[in-house]
């Protein structure tokens, strides 16, 4: 999946708010200050997306699909990291990022999910 297209559809998700950590050479989308998702390289450089996910489905889609791998230098119970050339469905990109907001968005203090949701 072309990275521009998967960061585009990061950015839209209500409240999302991009950066560049240096330290960790990687582009990071946040919601209330938290991190839904981040684009980095793995080991040897190759582009990945780590996304958080729920840990049941963390682990079966890491015995589905050999692209999806524990979360690259992030707790590897609640962070799955995808390879951008990853053979997956389009769709499959678009549910995981937003399961992946959605679940860093519900843990955010209500306040603030009213405050994002009034944006809209």
């Amino acid at each position: 999946m072309e990275k521009h297209i998967l960061e585009d559809y990061c950015r839209n998700q209500p409240g999302a708010i991009h950066d560049y950590k240096i330290e960790w050479q990687a582009d990071r989308y946040q919601v209330g200050g938290k991190m839904f998702a981040m684009f980095g390289g793995d080991s040897v450089g190759k582009p990945i997306l780590s996304l958080k996910c729920n840990p049941e489905r963390a682990e079966y889609l890491r015995e589905s699909y050999e692209d999806i791998i524990p979360g690259y230098y992030l707790n590897k119970v609640h962070w799955n990291s995808i390879y951008l050339d990853a053979d997956i469905p389009k769709e499959l990109w678009e549910k995981l990022i937003i399961h992946s907001y959605e679940l860093v968005f519900q843990k955010l203090p209500k306040k603030i999910q009213k405050e994002i949701g009034s944006r809209e």
